[in-house]
């Protein structure tokens, strides 16, 4: 692949406890078609052979995910597997996965903001902690206009780089359309996942010209949650990427960085969220 091809992004916010899950399945991360990549954050590939039950944990991305799965056989015919596609809405708490025996998954993560231009029927907080048929959003999805099977061609190939067409050419069928508000939308997640300073729905209403109500409302119809449960959520993962480094970290100093009016605060939200205190995560984390 040239050097100036752009590369999907490799690190592993969100995922609770990334190295077990990597020692586990086969995970990948793809760029779409050109035409999608303002609107894509990557596709995200998963295959897996276990000899034992496995869960894996994620925090959730203020993003809605189209999932193609198929619980099986690697290599038997996709006919003869549990096969399924759904659209998966942002998720509200901690999503657990059971794995087992064989399968895989090939998943499209949108940018926040970035999927209503493929479905502008609906706000996307129709969809908010909730997975739904494809079918659902998309009717015929899985009998396309060309009569192609869009379950098979996505989770048939072993080959990563057909299954890569397979989704481009899926969405590429059903958009995007123009959407300026989307645009808005993705840049103001942008600035909170990228800001610090972004603390506050305030801020982000002073950097954006926006009104809070206003801004309520993009956030509704275009990332599916409002703009403080974005700005919490990211705080969430820094915290747990910051659990996950070598050394614990100095959680009263975080708490200040993140924001949070005091280490309490932060330790709330964590376990609230992750289950466990931010404390018992790092050492459970740490054990090799």
């Amino acid at each position: 692949m040239p050097a100036s091809a752009p590369q999907p992004r490799r690190d592993t916010r969100g995922i609770v406890d990334p190295a077990e899950l990597l020692s586990r399945v086969r995970f990948r991360r793809h760029v779409p078609a050109p035409e999608l990549r303002p609107y894509l954050e990557h596709y995200w590939l998963i295959d897996w052979e276990l000899p034992e039950p496995y869960a894996s944990h994620l925090v959730p991305h203020p993003s809605v995910n189209i999932v193609f799965q198929r619980y099986g056989a690697l290599g038997a015919p996709a006919a003869e597997a549990s096969a399924s596609a759904e659209v998966s809405g942002v998720g509200l708490g901690l999503f657990t996965q059971k794995l087992s025996d064989a399968g895989r998954v090939c998943g499209v993560q949108f940018r926040p903001g970035g999927f209503r231009p493929f479905a502008p029927a609906w706000p996307v907080s129709e969809w908010t902690g909730r997975r739904v048929p494809l079918a659902d959003v998309f009717p015929e999805a899985l009998r396309g206009g060309t009569g192609t099977d869009s379950l098979t061609a996505v989770l048939s190939p072993d080959e990563d780089h057909a299954r890569v067409a397979a989704l481009d050419a899926f969405l590429l069928a059903r958009g995007p359309a123009p959407d300026p508000a989307a645009e808005q939308a993705m840049e103001l997640v942008d600035l909170i996942r990228s800001d610090r300073s972004v603390r506050k729905v305030s801020r982000l209403a002073a950097a954006s010209g926006l009104s809070a109500r206003s801004l309520q409302r993009l956030f509704a119809g275009h990332v599916g949650v409002g703009p403080k449960w974005v700005i919490l959520r990211y705080r969430i993962h820094e915290a747990l990427e910051r659990a996950e480094a070598a050394g614990a970290p100095d959680w009263a100093a975080l708490a200040a960085d993140l924001g949070y009016s005091d280490q309490a605060h932060l330790v709330r939200d964590f376990t609230a969220t992750i289950g466990v205190s931010p404390t018992a995560y790092a050492r459970a984390v740490s054990v090799p």
